[in-house]
């Protein structure tokens, strides 16, 4: 890390922690020697702060994540006594991968530090719980950037009830270094390319587009830090907005009110009860000898606690594998749905059909309807008048009722068939017998000239 970004940088750390951070590396920015030995005499220490490695009792690893964070050990190390979030990586996946070691405890009196680097170390810890459980202990202060990787971890207890838990919140600063340059006689002139290379310049006075840059910056972080707040607690943003997030520094029980942290602990209480945890203090399996594996039957036999926590731990992953492959099926079922075959959907689900055979009931469904409304247009269609010569026409007319509709007569012509003269004779009685009764229907007209 480049010196002006140590006061640059956003940080998740506490305020007077960072005015002081900024205090000495602004005294080496204008090009004054940094008094070691004051800094010794001023703090009571020497300046040697290596960082120790995480410590094991009873089968738990005590990983140490002491002062201010930064991503990378340094001078900044040395003068802030911090922790760089690389080491506590390092030694969190030598306790992950550490046969004696089956659960961590991270812990924690730090007041945060550079963001850069924090985001990574707690993705780390959720990953490597997928192993081995990790725990948080927060002894003194767990404050912002402290807190972020505190909030990964399975439990976060603080060792007493005055212990500073929070500040959940992002601050960012802008230099203007042009005035001491001045006075120095020294200008500084950038040459630029991009309209937001060199938005906030640290050689002129911060400008509105500068800030408003400068502000989005420090709300995206915020918005990163507030997610893997609720993320590990297990809460809504909205739930970590309201009663967490608001920068406030929590005293003991009230970090326990807000869902902060889980109780009060000491850590030798802590590592007591994570010794008593099914499997702890097991003594890793030797790599064997033989060629030949062990067999499920000569496991039961040898090693009977272990076979049953095998089965235990297959059976508990296999119900969390059902359930994500269900979850899975309904929701590609869901995807798939047709709003018109809701029913059809639900025995989707209710049977365990897959989206494919799904798909091809929908098909069926859709086949057996085509050929149900095809069969009811042909059931519903008229019926085709039959075609008959003209003395069977005659024939029929004169047994029907005389309520009855005359059946046209139709004779063959070298044509084809059509109507023949006994038809247009028929045509010119009935129309004469309307002309004879006024108000006569061409129909009734019909039957009463042929019943004559």
């Amino acid at each position: 890390m480049r010196l002006i970004d140590v006061v640059t940088s956003p940080w998740a750390l506490m305020p007077d922690k960072l005015m002081e951070i900024r205090g000495i590396y602004e005294t080496h920015l204008r090009g004054e020697k940094i008094d070691l030995a004051g800094v010794e005499a001023r703090l009571g220490r020497p300046l040697a702060n290596e960082a120790k490695p995480y410590q094991v009792e009873q089968g738990v690893a005590i990983v140490p994540c002491i002062g201010v964070l930064a991503k990378r050990a340094g001078m900044f190390m040395d003068i802030s006594g911090g922790t760089s979030t690389q080491r506590i990586g390092d030694m969190l996946d030598a306790a992950a991968q550490d046969p004696g070691v089956h659960a961590i405890v991270l812990e924690i009196d730090s007041p945060g530090g550079a963001v850069d680097g924090v985001q990574i170390l707690a993705d780390q810890i959720r990953a490597t719980r997928q192993g081995k459980p990790v725990h948080a202990w927060i002894t003194g202060m767990g404050a912002s950037g402290g807190y972020w990787i505190a909030a990964a971890c399975e439990r976060v207890l603080i060792s007493d009830r005055t212990t500073l838990v929070g500040s959940i919140g992002v601050v960012a600063t802008h230099v203007d270094v042009s005035g001491a340059q001045a006075k120095n006689g020294v200008t500084t002139t950038e040459i630029t390319a991009g309209q937001y290379k060199r938005i906030a310049s640290n050689y002129a006075p911060l400008s509105e587009a500068g800030r408003a840059t400068m502000q989005q910056q420090v709300d995206a972080i915020y918005e990163v830090f507030v997610n893997a707040v609720a993320d590990g607690r297990g809460v809504s943003v909205d739930t970590v907005l309201t009663d967490m997030a608001d920068g406030r520094v929590f005293i003991g029980q009230q970090a326990i009110d807000a869902g902060l942290v889980d109780g009060v602990s000491t850590l030798d209480a802590l590592v007591a009860q994570l010794a008593q945890r099914p499997g702890a203090g097991r003594p890793a399996t030797p790599t064997p000898t033989r060629k030949a594996a062990m067999d499920q039957s000569q496991l039961q036999a040898e090693h009977p606690a272990l076979a049953e926590e095998i089965r235990q731990e297959a059976h508990a992953a296999g119900i969390a594998a059902g359930i994500d492959q269900e979850r899975a099926r309904h929701a590609a079922l869901d995807a798939a749905a047709e709003p018109a075959y809701a029913e059809l959907t639900a025995q989707a689900k209710a049977e365990g059909w897959d989206a494919g055979r799904y798909a091809l009931a929908v098909l069926g469904a859709e086949k057996e309807e085509r050929a149900q409304a095809l069969a009811n247009l042909r059931a519903d269609a008229p019926k085709p008048v039959p075609v008959i010569d003209g003395r069977e026409a005659e024939a029929q007319a004169a047994a029907a009722p005389a309520a009855t509709v005359p059946i046209v007569p139709i004779t063959k012509t070298p044509s084809g068939y059509g109507v023949d003269d006994a038809k247009r004779a028929l045509d010119a009685k009935a129309r004469a017998h309307q002309a004879a009764h006024p108000g006569t229907d061409y129909l009734a007209a019909v039957r009463a000239v042929t019943a004559q």
